[in-house]
């Protein structure tokens, strides 16, 4: 099952980045008058750079679940993940988690320097939207209205943004998070996408209102899940099997559930949470096969 599970995720993730290519390229779109060279390559640099595309797996995924998929999906999955392309370009900057690298690869403010990271980022974001609110993701404009509006809620002050401050604010705070805290954090920085892309494939494959609600909360946990897996092999991997530098979190006094729990216990953690995951998937049967495929994906990768 993983093996078929790895398979489809190097498809997907493919076929998403053939897309952002397209969207990335040169030539300007109606309502443009030049693309900058140098802004263009650092775009590129940060989101086409061989990811997982986790996050558009899911939202592509979820809208397979109701029948729906075509080019249409995979352009509103390639709008969430500008989106997520911009939150590293900008988590990795000096005023923020201070990386060198990202994939194995410089990080955008090392390859160019730190204005066009800035400027590649609030790129990425923007350019999210524009992509978003296009006619091809959707026939219907209320469809296209409602994802712009979640996609906004999920990335903005009151979900990823917002816990990258807190998760900022907990680096130089004179006692440690509680459970309840860290969990807050780190569904708004890390779970607010991901549950944003179980969303928004529900909402274009037309979903009755009680399947939101279950891949809602499905995609929230789901987002916890890969936050403390994350956060394990930050506390136990390499540099060389994850890309980029580890042992940070306990360097930077970072709230993690790691820090506050321990290995074993956010190990255990992780399990429960992974139990009552599945549970939300079960009304779905066999359907969900993929999803719950990406769900021990989350629990088990190890990069």
């Amino acid at each position: 099952m993983m093996s078929d599970f790895s398979a489809r995720l190097e498809t997907v993730a493919r076929t998403v980045e053939d897309m952002m290519a397209d969207i990335l390229g040169d030539n300007c779109v109606a309502g443009e008058m030049v693309r900058p060279p140098q802004l263009m390559a650092a775009m590129r640099h940060g989101a086409l750079n061989g990811g997982k595309r986790l996050r558009p797996f899911l939202l592509i995924e979820t809208a397979c679940l109701f029948g729906a998929d075509g080019p249409g999906v995979v352009r509103s999955a390639c709008a969430l993940e500008l989106v997520h392309c911009y939150s590293l370009v900008h988590d990795d900057l000096p005023a923020m988690d201070d990386d060198d690298l990202r994939r194995g690869k410089p990080t955008v403010h090392k390859a160019f320097d730190e204005a066009t990271a800035i400027l590649a980022g609030d790129s990425l974001l923007t350019l999210a939207f524009s992509v978003m609110a296009d006619p091809r993701v959707h026939d219907d404009g209320g469809i296209r209205a409602r994802l712009v509006g979640a996609l906004a809620a999920a990335a903005g002050p009151g979900g990823m943004a917002g816990g990258q401050i807190l998760d900022l604010a907990a680096e130089v705070a004179s006692k440690p998070l509680d459970e309840a805290a860290i969990w807050t954090l780190q569904a708004m920085k890390t779970g607010a996408l991901i549950r944003f892309a179980c969303e928004a494939g529900a909402i274009i494959g037309g979903a009755a209102d009680g399947d939101k609600v279950l891949l809602s909360g499905f995609g929230a946990k789901l987002g916890l899940l890969f936050q403390i897996t994350d956060d394990l092999l930050d506390a136990t991997s390499d540099a060389a099997t994850l890309g980029k530098a580890v042992g940070k979190d306990a360097g930077r006094n970072k709230a993690t559930l790691v820090s506050l729990l321990g290995v074993e216990g956010a190990e255990a953690l992780r399990d429960r949470e992974e139990i009552a995951a599945r549970q939300l998937l079960a009304p779905f049967g066999e359907r969900a096969q993929v999803l719950e495929a990406a769900l021990h994906f989350a629990c088990a990768r190890k990069y």
